[in-house]
């Protein structure tokens, strides 16, 4: 296998790993709130919501540190160990507590930062100008097939269940910590490119011949620099990391960002915990969350998939149309929820809705209003995961440090208004931060543009 082979296999490894971690964490993510209401326990005072807002809020003042953490562990132990801390989050609910939820909330938000941070490194290292349109999108094809598996478990096991029992709950749980464990040992199968290998970087034209690479470029943070050197180049990723705030390619692509975080809160968190509170959607509806998070992973799959395949055409036509294309889907989405679902839906006790909807509740329109939510995910998230990668290359770890950081303060404030806005102002607030994201990406790509066809569109370094 040559080395353009060596690294596409790097990225579906990398693949494969988030798929198993995330088949756990987000099916678990996608029900723990209807779960939560359906205990039947003195010790246990807790809300899903609140969880996620903990994680995300976490996940968000980590992110900064994160580029540290990798430049010192390295991408592999870095990916284990957080991998480590997801699954410890779903072991919880085996035996839950409030005390250890929470906990477990707070750890599973610092390992986020240190394993999203590395999976970008992982990304950029992986890819060059011409391939990381197609590596993001298998990448996220990959990740995005979690939502398949774990939902579809869901939608089997609790059909026809109008109450969530603990035995229910344990098989469930136990079921996902065992997968989230197996992909933590994938990671180590990732294989450092034969470029970094003999350690001579992958020069492409008009790059920087001197480009440093960061300390987890290396694969292993154990060997070669002593610890004194790994403390410096770690202090140096996160002052890289904060510069990066101010930069203007960053700047402008600030506000997609965010409404990425917001819209991952609606769709892995708050639109399954609608539809299982819509009694008018049947006797199955809590079955529902888990078709319904099948449908978001086919979205997501559908769309990574084909941005990977049209990598050469998205190349001629730059990234624009494929985030309007996400936008789009989204404003359909959202006008079809809107009338679908009873406003009170996201704040409704056990029982069910108490409001009525616009028409009467629709099974295939919810379900192909999840759909739609994948859909537009995977057109924003692609195409930030390449513009990204491509501009900041050469320093990619301190980059999708900046990324996941915006992306998660505004999951996290997302997931806190959660727990008392009503439906209809959750999918204006939406509406309002999708329009403001696509118009400042869309000047990002063409100043991106303009850098390309000046021989400058890589950013090199603060």
């Amino acid at each position: 296998m040559g080395p353009e082979g060596k690294k596409l296999m790097n990225i579906i490894v990398l693949g494969v790993g988030f798929m198993f971690i995330f088949t756990a964490f987000q099916t678990c993510g996608n029900i723990e709130q209807t779960v939560i209401k359906s205990f039947n326990s003195t010790t246990f005072h807790a809300s899903g919501y609140t969880s996620m807002a903990i994680i995300y809020g976490v996940f968000s003042a980590s992110n900064l540190l994160a580029p540290s953490v990798v430049a010192v562990a390295g991408t592999h132990l870095s990916m284990f160990f957080s991998g480590l801390l997801y699954s410890a989050y779903i072991a919880v609910f085996v035996y839950p507590y409030t005390w250890s939820f929470y906990a477990a909330s707070a750890l599973v938000g610092v390992g986020a930062a240190v394993l999203w941070t590395a999976q970008g490194s992982v990304l950029a290292l992986n890819s060059d100008r011409r391939t990381i349109g197609r590596n993001s999108g298998v990448f996220w094809a990959l990740l995005q097939c979690s939502l398949l598996f774990g939902n579809t478990f869901i939608f089997l096991a609790w059909r026809g269940h109008e109450r969530i029992s603990d035995k229910d709950r344990q098989t469930v749980f136990i079921s996902l910590t065992v997968i989230s464990l197996a992909g933590c040992f994938l990671f180590f199968l990732i294989r450092t490119p034969d470029a970094e290998v003999s350690g001579r970087a992958e020069v492409a034209p008009g790059e920087r011949p001197d480009a440093p690479l960061l300390p987890s470029d290396s694969g292993d943070g154990a060997s070669g620099p002593s610890s004194s050197h790994l403390c410096s180049q770690a202090a140096d990723a996160f002052v890289q990391a904060c510069k990066m705030f101010v930069t203007k390619e960053m700047s402008l692509l600030s506000l997609s960002i965010a409404y990425t975080g917001v819209e991952l809160t609606f769709y892995s968190g708050v639109y399954g915990t609608c539809i299982g509170a819509t009694s008018g959607l049947g006797p199955d509806a809590k079955s529902l969350i888990g078709l319904s998070g099948i449908c978001v992973g086919l979205g997501e799959i559908v769309g990574g998939a084909a941005f990977g395949m049209l990598n050469k055409c998205s190349g001629r036509l730059g990234r624009n149309p494929v985030v309007l294309l996400g936008l789009l889907a989204h404003y359909l989405a959202f006008y079809l929820i809107f009338i679908n679902i009873a406003d009170d839906a996201p704040l409704a006790p056990d029982e069910g809705t108490q409001l009525a909807a616009f028409i009467r509740p629709s099974v295939g329109v919810a379900l192909l209003c999840s759909f739609l939510l994948g859909l537009g995910d995977s057109c924003f998230n692609t195409q930030l995961l390449s513009i990204i990668g491509s501009i900041f290359r050469d320093n990619s770890a301190p980059a999708f440090a900046v990324f996941k950081f915006i992306q998660s303060v505004l999951a996290a404030l997302a997931f806190f208004y959660s727990n008392f806005l009503p439906l209809r102002w959750q999918l204006l607030i939406m509406v309002a931060l999708g329009f403001a994201g696509s118009l400042s990406f869309m000047a990002a790509e063409r100043r991106a543009q303009a850098g390309g066809r000046e021989g400058g569109a890589r950013y090199d370094g603060i």
